[in-house]
């Protein structure tokens, strides 16, 4: 198979699967309720199907890095693909809570393995030149499953049943899945070195203790346990990290923070999705709850976020080679800002259309530097640290997403004494916020100088 051919086949896989996971989750929130009724459990016992999924996805990814290398890319996306289709049919034919629950930690870990791994072989297949064309093709699944999600999964809950939410998910993985049998190449190198088993026993409770509490705040509030078990969460990670720059075969390489383009785009990284995610929490909440407006209303002034982030990736390249990266994503992040505080301004009164306007901005905004961060994160890294690298920047916008939640989650339970809008208006100034913060971590990349070594060459992380 000819290398361009080659590309786009990955290329075409990864964005299947990876439209596919954004789908799944969206459609099951959905569901929950449908769910509980079938069951006969309690609304709130359910809440157990989301915190088995991003447990398991959170403990996960750390190890996806160490797997591809001694496994080969190619056979660990292949498997956890196969394991997250077979999860989907076993969720959909589960016939008790506890079975639904634990096919949501088999779909937990073959997806916390399929992002990181895919994106893996994505960046091991395309020379940094090609990275803006790839970018505008990866970036419209990330951006179309949380839009699409919820309208798929309202009619299979509504007219078919909460099973089929999972059940869409195995034909999209069967054609992934033989395609990628048969056409993916050998792209990624395999590296023998031994399994960090005192990493493993740090990050694996510290990873999944923070996403359980990060989801526990957000939805029961934040009471001392969830305080606490994050607590210890973050102790953990922090020993990780400690005890992984000592070793010498890291489970997870964290050498790659030593390249500065990658260490401040990251950063920015974290800032902008918790940002994105807490103005999507609250909005929502605000425009239905606090505003009146329909659950459709709020859908269709939410979807030309869809249509800015599409738009985004037309011109990205364009606009990195004319102002740079770091130039682009400071000024995109700051009119992130500006117009998540004016969607905080509207009032039931403002037309459907200006809404929509101000999330088509936002989206643009939003997408341009989405793309712009991941493509600067990735431009020095070598080959030999891709795996590494690509664990690390998952897991860190996994967490993100999960802060941003939580984070506009609190300050609603915060404000619910003052009563009225305050709330709502105090969460989304919080996710202006973060969009600032981004934009400060973003300029850092205007001072980081052209790299002396291309992508192919630069090895930044310690090798084994």
């Amino acid at each position: 198979m000819s290398a361009p051919r080659g590309r786009a086949v990955v290329c075409v896989v990864y964005v299947t699967v990876l439209f596919m996971v954004g789908m799944d989750t969206t459609i099951v929130n959905l569901a929950l309720p449908a769910i509980a009724r079938e069951f006969r459990v309690e609304p709130a016992a359910t809440g157990a199907v989301d915190v088995a999924y991003l447990v398991s996805v959170a403990v996960c990814i750390p190890l996806s890095g160490w797997l591809s290398d001694r496994f080969g890319a190619k056979r660990v996306f292949l498997v956890a693909l196969t394991a997250f289709t077979a999860a989907s049919v076993l969720c959909g034919i589960a016939g008790s809570l506890h079975v639904l629950i634990a096919s949501r930690v088999l779909q937990g870990v073959s997806g916390g393995l399929l992002t990181p791994v895919g994106l893996t072989l994505l960046y091991l297949a395309y020379p940094p030149e090609e990275r803006i064309r790839l970018a505008k093709a990866i970036v419209l699944p990330g951006a179309l499953a949380p839009t699409v999600g919820p309208v798929v999964g309202g009619f299979l809950v509504e007219h078919l049943s909460w099973r089929w939410g999972f059940m869409v998910n195995v034909p999209v993985g069967v054609l992934a899945l033989v395609i990628g049998a048969i056409a993916l190449g050998g792209q990624a190198e395999r590296r023998t070195r031994r399994f960090d088993v005192p990493g493993f026993l740090l990050i694996t409770p510290g990873a999944g203790l923070v996403m359980f509490a990060l989801n526990a705040g957000a939805t029961g509030g934040w009471g001392p346990l969830p305080i606490g078990l994050g607590v210890l969460g973050v102790a953990l990670v922090a020993a990780f990290v400690r005890v992984e720059r000592r070793a010498e075969e890291p489970l997870v390489d964290l050498g790659v923070f030593g390249d500065a383009a990658f260490r401040a785009a990251g950063t920015a990284m974290v800032f902008l999705v918790a940002g994105f995610m807490a103005a999507g929490y609250a909005f929502s909440l605000l425009y239905q709850q606090g505003l009146g407006a329909s659950p459709s209303e709020a859908g269709i002034a939410m979807f030309p976020k869809a249509v800015g982030l599409m738009c985004a990736s037309q011109v990205a390249g364009k606009l990195q080679d004319r102002f740079g990266a770091g130039r682009v994503v400071t000024f995109c992040m700051l009119g992130a800002a500006a117009t998540i505080a004016a969607t905080d301004l509207i009032t039931a009164g403002t037309p459907l259309a200006a809404v929509g306007v101000l999330h088509l901005v936002m989206g643009f905004c939003v997408g341009q530097s989405s793309i712009q961060l991941q493509i600067t994160a990735f431009a020095t890294i070598g080959k030999a640290a891709t795996a590494a690298a690509s664990t690390v920047y998952n897991a860190q916008r996994l967490m993100a997403s999960a802060l941003g939640v939580s984070l506009a989650a609190g300050v609603l339970a915060a404000g619910q004494s003052a009563g009225g809008l305050v709330p709502y208006h105090a969460a989304m100034l919080v996710a202006a916020g973060c969009a600032v913060v981004a934009a400060a971590f973003a300029y850092r990349l205007t001072k980081v100088g052209p790299p002396a070594a291309t992508a192919a060459d630069a090895v930044p992380a310690k090798q084994s």
